[in-house]
């Protein structure tokens, strides 16, 4: 699914990833994490594929949402989880979203 932001200047943080071949309930963390995102004020949208690379892009309305998102306590567990259990190497990007266009049939 593609999401559909409303209006630009927003931002978006990006999160490449390379998992360890173990689930270990990485699977539901990261359902819950989705759910629990959706769920936080400044949450615009969240697009996310994996196959040998992984990548989720969530959009927000703000730094300051973002940053929120980054400090909350369940969301801090499932980070450390991640770099214990999840993940051999990953990386995180936020970018200002200046401009944006949507093509639909």
């Amino acid at each position: 699914m593609i999401a559909k932001t409303n209006g630009t200047p927003y931002y978006a943080v990006i999160f490449s990833s390379i998992k360890t071949t173990a689930d270990n309930g990485y699977s539901e963390m990261a359902e819950s994490m989705m759910e629990l995102a959706k769920r936080q004020a400044g949450f615009l949208g969240v697009e996310s594929a994996r196959e040998e690379t992984g990548i989720t892009v969530s959009y927000w309305e703000s730094l300051d949402a973002i940053k929120k998102w980054q400090a909350h306590p369940a969301h801090q567990i499932a980070q450390e989880r991640g770099k214990e259990n999840w993940y051999e190497k990953y990386a995180a990007r936020i970018c200002k979203v200046e401009s944006d266009y949507f093509f639909e049939k």
